[in-house]
């Protein structure tokens, strides 16, 4: 067997040395095989490290009419305290009637509702003077009872029932994450020349658990100039999304597919470059931007309003900032199916602005203040414009 492995090398040896040199060569082999087995390992980590989530899927059965926004409550909005009511006076005796008192001030809904006792059924009999509104008030002095009433007639509501059932009427409703939606986009901009093609946006909620994806294609679709996926994966949480990690996968014709990863941990973000910077609360990365601001406006729709401005914190590929929002006008939106009010929210950068792309960003109250039309720029000469191109979809939950 040694022989002929020597002979393989092409060695004409014989005896001890030709036996040194073939275990010289077989040490070789197996260091060489060493290396290269741990070299695929490393390679498999990375790529394990650098794949991107399964995309969920789900079937759209509906399209999203355009309504008026309700007025939402916010997710984790603490209970209001009760008004604190006093212990009522004693009665007076029946011989010495009550003195007139001095008119109360009218009280606040919120109090009213708080203090206000349980309105008495119409079959019972009404005492002299009507209830108290308030438990501090004094309680009139006992009474005879009047005759029952008419069959016909009926009773009466009480100020505090007007009050309540108008409560009711009007009070905001909890806050609800909306099922899964999908809104497409018709694509045009300028990237060294005229470019057009598509885009959607797609929110995507299976129990606390939610996706996020953004998808450019630029170009015809069977045969794409340019290729993009931004996707967020993460936790729905009280005050928020709360992203996992983050992915950009981008394919240039005539070039290699470059993808980014961001991993958020509890205490810190893992940044492409390896680099671990602090997580600061409420930190959006680029695609789940988009649905976390949709969540602010609906939860405070004050905070939309031209003149308005906010701060979120972002993670983008290169850095972690707190980048500001700022509600510059209203506008009138002209899509296929009609005209969609709108009003544009611009952020800016304060500590080095002008060094990241921007997104400029329509949202609609009347569509659920979803994004209806985004601006991606790069300077006055690069930059993408997608615009509502049909009705948002909606899936069956």
């Amino acid at each position: 067997m040694a022989e002929r492995l020597i002979r393989w090398f092409g060695l004409r040896l014989r005896g001890r040395r030709a036996l040194a040199w073939l275990a010289l060569v077989v040490g070789v082999l197996l260091l060489h095989g060493a290396v290269m087995n741990r070299v695929a390992e490393r390679v498999a980590e990375f790529n394990l490290a650098h794949t991107m989530p399964q995309r969920i899927e789900v079937a759209y059965v509906r399209e999203l009419a355009m309504v008026e926004p309700p007025v939402v409550a916010p997710a984790a909005a603490a209970p209001k305290p009760a008004a604190k009511s006093r212990a009522p006076k004693p009665a007076r005796a029946a011989s010495a009637p009550a003195p007139a008192a001095p008119p109360e001030p009218e009280p606040e809904p919120e109090t009213l509702l708080a203090s206000a006792p349980p309105v008495a059924p119409a079959s019972a009999p009404m005492a002299e003077q009507p209830a108290p509104l308030l438990a501090e008030e004094t309680p009139p002095a006992a009474a005879q009872p009047e005759p029952p009433a008419s069959p016909t007639a009926r009773a009466e509501p009480t100020p505090a029932a007007v009050v309540a059932a108008a409560g009711a009427a009007s009070a905001p409703l909890a806050f609800d994450w909306p099922n899964s939606t999908r809104i497409s986009y018709v694509l045009t901009g300028n990237y060294r020349g005229e470019v057009q093609g598509s885009a959607q946006v797609e929110w995507i909620r299976v129990g606390s658990r939610y996706q996020v994806h953004l998808d450019l294609i630029v170009g015809p679709s069977m045969a794409p100039l340019i290729t993009r996926r931004m996707s967020s994966d993460g936790d729905i949480t009280a005050d928020g999304l709360s992203p996992r990690r983050y992915d950009e996968d981008t394919k240039v014709v005539f070039r290699d597919r470059r993808r980014l990863t961001m991993l958020f941990e509890p205490d810190g973000v893992l940044m492409p470059s390896g680099q671990r910077r602090e997580r600061w609360p409420g930190v959006q990365d680029t695609a789940s931007q988009f649905v976390q601001l949709t969540y602010l406006f609906t939860t405070q729709p004050d905070l939309l309003r031209v003149g308005q401005q906010f701060e979120v914190p972002l993670a983008l590929p290169r850095n972690i900032d707190r980048w500001i929002y700022d509600v510059v006008k209203e506008e009138i939106l002209y899509t296929p199916f009609g005209e969609v009010p709108s009003f544009h929210v611009k952020p800016r950068r304060t500590t080095r602005p002008g060094s990241d792309l921007s997104a400029e960003i329509w949202f609609s109250p009347q569509l659920r203040y979803l994004p209806v039309r985004i601006r991606i720029q790069q300077d006055a000469e690069t930059y993408l414009d997608l615009i509502l191109d049909r009705r948002p979809q909606i899936a069956a939950q």
